[in-house]
């Protein structure tokens, strides 16, 4: 492919030759996955083949991503590899509105169809004294009217889940000037605003943390907490994560800022990981508005 390339010029489509790491980090998925169905059931050296399995598999994508990073530094990228990176990202992240749209809908049905259906005059006999109300805050409120499950205090949006969101708007700032600088070839302002939207990240991990302390210990609001209790955790846990994988890029985006990686014409790895930023934005103001306030 290269060889018929004129020196200088990117070729039209870089097609990269044969490659170990599809393979390798599929071992240390399977290292993963082997791990944690011996873990759930009861096999301690589960754990150590989870643990082993992501170590491999972290250490496979490190050098996947600086071999993709050392071919875009030199040149192989033109601009159709640059619109296959765009519409990737563009399928992506569609992927992940599907995936939390499948939990914010079982959210809905859960409260419109399910909890209503559970306390109707069909189920009556088998329920009697079934409360179909949403939150549930006391055993037998859309809970179990035998009791199983303890009673519980649901989670307000006061005050750490506003906080939280006051950190991610700030981001979603921060962010977009870090992106403007770039554009504007002022790399020293992309690299300082670039730190703060990593450490905005940052604290909004630690803050839920705390919350689900708090949920913990003093709400006694677990997954385990009826349908409240699952699609709360469910939904912030999965959020939490994506949180974690978003600023992780915007870590490593920074990191390549700073060895002057990208260009004001050139830059859609930065672009890329702010649109999963953006994305992550969005997915909490649901979140805040559908699970902490309604």
């Amino acid at each position: 492919m290269s060889s018929s390339t004129p020196a200088g010029s990117a070729p039209y489509y870089f097609v990269p030759g044969p490659s170990r790491h599809p393979v390798m980090a599929s071992i240390g998925l399977f290292f993963v996955i082997l791990g944690a169905g011996q873990w759930i059931n009861g096999s301690g050296w589960g754990a150590y083949s989870v643990a082993f399995g992501l170590l491999w598999w972290a250490f496979v994508l490190f050098q996947w991503f600086s071999d993709a990073v050392g071919e875009s530094n030199g040149g192989l990228y033109g601009h159709k590899v640059d619109l296959s990176f765009r519409w990737s990202m563009s399928w992506f992240i569609f992927s992940e509105v599907m995936f939390f749209g499948a939990f914010f809908s079982a959210l809905w049905w859960a409260r419109s169809h399910s909890v209503p259906a559970l306390g109707s005059l069909d189920n009556a006999l088998l329920w009697p004294d079934f409360k179909a109300m949403w939150p549930s805050v006391a055993a037998g409120v859309t809970a179990s009217p035998a009791g199983i499950i303890e009673p519980f205090t649901t989670m307000g949006p006061f005050w750490l889940p506003t906080i939280n969101t006051a950190l991610l708007l700030t981001s979603g700032v921060t962010l977009t000037i870090a992106h403007h600088a770039l554009r504007e070839n002022n790399r020293s302002k992309t690299i300082t605003f670039m730190w703060l939207t990593v450490l905005l990240g940052v604290i909004f991990l630690f803050v839920q943390g705390y919350e689900y302390a708090h949920a913990y210990s003093d709400l006694n609001l677990k997954l385990s907490s009826g349908v409240y209790g699952s699609t709360f955790f469910m939904l912030t846990g999965f959020h939490g994560f994506h949180v974690f994988v978003g600023m992780l890029m915007l870590l490593f985006v920074t990191f390549r800022l700073m060895k002057g990686h990208f260009t004001a014409d050139k830059h859609f790895g930065f672009e890329g990981a702010a649109w999963y930023w953006h994305f992550v934005d969005v997915v909490w103001l649901g979140l805040y508005i559908l699970v902490y306030w309604t």
